[in-house]
């Protein structure tokens, strides 16, 4: 199998077909398949899915969700049924172009990538939706270092290995690249691809959307960074915590007994607002570094805790 396009999709019975039609002219004669994901849809979506299975056999593989599961749920059973040596993924509502297809392709093959995305240099949308977009990119290329300009853009390819070997959850679907970064598939590139005007229906997402990103952005790079070592960001900030507010308490305590030393007239320590800063920052510190032992304890206890990609190996 040459290509896998796994498509995710949310009431998008209209554009289905259409949608289809030209997947299939511009891959005939090529091996490949087409994986829809139906993510709990309410209208007639699964019902074309089928009518286009007759029409297309033994090119169709469709997965229903009994409720709708979200996009980053879609994609991963989507790269569990992909076959292909290359993987695509594209959004249902025609504003993809499987025009891009074989040009994105060649582009990962001879270019020796992992994975190739696509960038909505001129978009077809409002003025309200494209520039949280360009923050939300901004601030993702400064936090992942992979300097995409449109990690949203649903349009991407992959070699088979590398959607095999991440794990889509939640809402990680935006964070493919930095999943697959961390992954050890850092030959990452970029194309920049047509974006069509919405043709039916309306958006599925919204302004939610852009909260749950940047939450989302900052879970990966927490996971990126100490998933592995949790005790070397919560020990380290309980015990910067912990020394500073005993510094603070000390310091006090020191001054109150040169007062009583010398008979100079001096607040009861309890009377003392900083005294209960630094109490709060000694128990607060303790936390934090009694936190990096658990969720160290939780860390030894992941049975993937020891699996590494392994790129060569010689015996």
């Amino acid at each position: 199998m040459d290509i896998s396009i796994v498509i995710p999709l949310f009431n998008e019975e209209e554009s289905l077909p259409e949608l289809m039609a030209w997947i299939d002219k511009v891959l005939k004669g090529r091996e490949f398949e087409v994986v829809f994901i139906d993510d709990g849809s309410k209208d007639e979506s699964w019902d074309v899915i089928s009518k286009l299975s007759s029409e297309y056999p033994g090119v169709i593989k469709a997965i229903r969700f009994a409720r709708n599961y979200g996009k980053s749920a879609g994609l991963q059973k989507g790269f569990e049924a992909a076959s292909g040596k290359v993987v695509f993924t594209m959004d249902a509502d025609l504003q993809d172009s499987p025009d891009e297809i074989l040009i994105m392709e060649k582009m990962l093959l001879d270019g020796g990538l992992d994975l190739v995305s696509g960038w909505k240099k001129k978009r077809h949308d409002p003025i309200s939706k494209t520039l949280p977009t360009k923050l939300y990119n901004w601030m993702t290329r400064r936090v992942s270092g992979i300097y995409l300009h449109d990690f949203n853009c649903g349009l991407k390819c992959y070699r088979l290995n590398v959607v095999k070997a991440i794990e889509v959850q939640g809402e990680m679907h935006r964070y493919i690249p930095l999943l697959a970064k961390d992954a050890g598939f850092d030959r990452i590139g970029e194309h920049i691809v047509s974006h069509q005007a919405r043709k039916y229906g309306t958006t599925k997402f919204g302004l939610e959307r852009f909260t749950n990103g940047m939450l989302d952005l900052m879970t990966v790079a927490f996971v990126q960074r100490f998933g592995r070592k949790p005790m070397h960001l919560f020990g380290l900030l309980g015990t910067i915590t912990f020394a500073l507010s005993s510094l603070l308490f000390l310091a006090i305590g020191g001054y109150k007994i040169y007062a009583m030393t010398y008979g100079l007239d001096a607040k009861n320590i309890t009377e003392i607002s900083a005294f209960y800063v630094a109490l709060s920052g000694m128990i607060l510190g303790s936390q934090l570094f009694l936190s990096g032992f658990i969720a160290e304890m939780v860390s030894r206890t992941n049975p993937a805790r020891t699996d590494y990609r392994i790129s060569e190996k010689l015996d």
